[in-house]
């Protein structure tokens, strides 16, 4: 099969022929797949290595994939071959999406939503960590208030539509002014320029000098202690991006905020409950992309040929919008 592989020593992705993986336990299927995304985290694997102890040069990344099963294992329930699948890849595993056939445990597979296969491949690591952010940690649809750091990018625009729909009534969010416009069709209430504006005074000033009532930072550096200092009486935020560290945090102690964390692909390896989480939180947005509360956003559609190239793109911050490999039809 033709495959992007990932040689860890040099740095580089290749295009490579490899043999049709096999499968590695009784739980897993084989994938054809239609169509992967290409997401910063799948760019970075340069930084992976602490999760994937024996990366060798044949290793193939590519974490979002929408495809069709092809073969299953001895243990496999509920799937079988010819199912329309989507799901998010675990990266300490060798065979992901930027193949054309991919190796994935079918405990973490969703059925595939009623829309393009290069528009589902976008869903997953973005879409699925907003709605575990929103939903499992923050409670969002019981919540008045809400910051999102980085409202334009790829969870921030989900995180938007998805605060929406749990009825949210202020949502506010931080951007370049050139995107201020998209972030309020998505359903932001409040758009903040991040370079121009004092951002904790506007916020504080937003809302009566009370703050709001959770936060999720999508973008890192600082914006953790702005999101936190922002944050009302017993506030809770989800950081993303980075270990949070309430010391740095004012006033974190005296007003009683709460800090989660969320690593999306950790329920890789966390067991039936980790799996679960993965699982539900595909079909919850699976139905929210299904009833059009959820929009993909536009989508740049690239060769699998094209893969490596585009990744160092995404890595060296020259991409703009999603970027979906096809693979098959």
């Amino acid at each position: 099969m033709k495959a992007i592989t990932y040689q860890k020593l040099s740095d580089t992705f290749s295009v490579s022929e490899l043999p049709t993986p096999n499968l590695e336990s009784e739980f897993d299927v084989l994938v054809r797949v239609v169509s992967v995304a290409l997401n910063p985290v799948d760019a970075k694997i340069n930084l992976w290595h602490g999760m994937v102890a024996d990366m060798n040069d044949q290793f193939v990344g590519g974490l979002d994939v929408s495809g069709e099963i092809v073969s299953v294992g001895n243990r496999v329930e509920n799937w079988q071959v010819g199912d329309r699948v989507l799901y998010h890849g675990n990266m300490r595993r060798a065979h992901g999406g930027f193949a054309e056939f991919a190796v994935q445990d079918s405990r973490t597979l969703v059925k595939h939503p009623a829309i393009s296969p290069e528009s589902a491949a976008a869903i997953p690591c973005a879409a699925w960590t907003a709605y575990r952010a929103l939903v499992d940690k923050l409670h969002a649809s019981h919540k008045e208030s809400l910051l999102i750091t980085g409202g334009s990018g790829g969870v921030g625009s989900f995180a938007i539509q998805i605060a929406k729909a749990l009825g949210v009534k202020t949502i506010i969010t931080t951007c370049s002014q050139a995107n201020h416009e998209v972030v309020r069709q998505l359903g932001a209430t409040h758009v903040i320029d991040y370079r121009n504006a004092d951002v904790v005074a506007e916020i504080m000033a937003l809302t009566q000098g009370q703050g709001v009532d959770i936060a999720l930072d999508c973008v890192g550096g600082d914006n953790d202690k702005l999101a936190a200092d922002v944050l009302a009486f017993e506030g809770e935020m989800v950081e993303l991006v980075q270990v949070a560290t309430p010391e740095r945090y004012d006033n974190a102690f005296l007003k009683g905020l709460s800090f989660h964390q969320l690593s999306l692909g950790s329920g890789h390896v966390n067991g039936t409950k980790g799996m679960k989480t993965l699982v539900d939180a595909g079909n919850a947005v699976n139905a929210l992309v299904e009833s059009g509360d959820v929009v993909v956003p536009n989508l740049k559609v690239i060769t699998l040929d094209e893969i490596g190239n585009a990744l160092l793109d995404i890595r060296n911050q020259r991409t703009v919008g999603k970027v979906i490999a096809k693979i098959s039809d």
